[in-house]
């Protein structure tokens, strides 16, 4: 018996590609192996012509580059679209035998920060011929091996790994079977030769404390993601950094490990505000914390921003629809994805990349959920409201 079955799923919304789920179920299951066809293929110069822009520029954005204006980007992309280019490259660099799919493997779609770079790679599959395989490790390094187990029987043309554990052996085995990939948002560190794309973590972390500094806090606590992923270290980081470039003590007590889920950001925060000097900002390492802090806040009758401000990471799309709205640090989780595809695309066809490691800016979102701290007067109220509900 098989330990996954591959559901053929449709997606019925615009002109998607569709997406085989891969799920756990223990039953037998084959599908298909889809045509590929193969138009004629433009050159890159003949983009360059269409486009009205260069040929280098044109290569930058095949590779994923950053350095290219987003408006730019765009129209190259829309005609790279129209022109078939991307289908024909990909067509080019098939492998005997292969199925046409291209194996996305995520942690699981819980978390919104997952789901807007699965959109991303979508996109970028339209009109490319290729197929889209969903894999869900739930966060476990053997959900990975058992992925890795089935790739053989998938014949996958590629793939790209999300919030992958990143241990140099399981990469080494995709590389000896022939398969390119590209780590999107890698745990732990890799080789400067593994294609991958992030964002700039530690200046994310170092300018939303900067920012809080700015209003005038100087109680500034950060609930943590994992200790063991990459970007959550170097957001802590630029959390120590902004801080100490203030001159601010670093309060060990005011770092609180969590895990990017909700119930942490809530845990940790009742936490802090059982400390006999509470903070008067809260940065969450991600957004789906920060709802967590939020509900911990409402239930004690804690006003944000009044009476504490709250920051939190990633920019998912709930994050402005919530009262107060939320400030966050925007990681372009939906270009990563896209970009992500786009460099997968061109290892399948055999072309180089300009650049193996690509990392995308992240930027302050300011919203509603900070301001300065609370007048002595104010926190006096909220200290003895505080004191009543407990």
């Amino acid at each position: 018996m098989n330990d996954f079955l591959i559901l053929f799923l449709l997606l019925t919304s615009g002109k998607s590609s569709g997406i085989l789920y891969s799920v756990p179920i223990e039953e037998d299951g084959h599908f298909q192996k889809m045509k590929q066809t193969s138009p004629k293929r433009s050159t890159i110069a003949e983009i360059a012509a269409q486009a009205g822009v260069s040929i280098p520029t044109v290569s930058r954005v095949l590779n994923g580059r950053p350095d290219v204006a987003p408006a730019t980007r765009v129209h190259i992309e829309q005609v790279l679209k129209e022109s078939g280019f991307l289908h024909s490259s990909a067509a080019k660099g098939l492998r005997k035998g292969s199925s046409g799919i291209i194996d996305l493997v995520v942690p699981g779609l819980e978390n919104p920060y997952v789901t807007e770079i699965v959109r991303g790679v979508e996109e970028a599959l339209e009109r490319s011929g290729l197929r889209l395989a969903l894999s869900f490790t739930h966060d476990k390094s053997l959900g990975e091996r058992k992925w890795l187990d089935k790739i053989a029987d998938r014949a996958t043309n590629g793939a790209i790994l999300v919030l992958a554990h990143g241990q140099s052996s399981r990469l080494d085995e995709l590389r000896r079977r022939g398969i390119p990939f590209v780590v999107v948002d890698h745990r732990s560190e890799v080789g400067p030769d593994v294609p991958s794309v992030g964002t700039t973590n530690w200046t994310g972390g170092r300018v939303a404390v900067e920012y809080l500094l700015s209003l005038g806090h100087r109680r500034i606590a950060m609930i943590t993601g994992p200790a063991s992923i990459r970007c959550s270290l170097d957001r802590i980081a630029g959390y120590r950094a902004a801080l100490e470039a203030a001159g601010v003590t670093i309060d060990s007590e005011l770092i609180r490990p969590g895990d990017f889920r909700l119930q942490s950001g809530y845990t940790q925060t009742s936490a802090l505000l059982a400390l006999p000097d509470p903070p008067t900002a809260i940065f969450a390492a991600n957004d789906l914390q920060a709802m967590g802090v939020y509900k911990a806040l409402y239930l004690r009758n804690i006003h944000v921003p009044e009476h504490m401000s709250v920051i939190g990471f990633d920019d998912i799309p709930f994050t402005n629809i919530v009262s107060p709205s939320l400030t966050t640090v925007r990681q372009p989780l939906f270009e990563m994805g896209r970009i992500a595809t786009s460099m997968l695309m061109r290892l399948i066809a055999g072309e180089s990349l300009d650049s193996s490691r690509v990392l995308l800016p992240t930027t302050l979102i300011t919203r509603e959920s900070c301001a300065s701290p609370p007048s002595p007067s104010l926190k006096r109220r909220e200290d003895i409201q505080q004191s009543t509900l407990e």
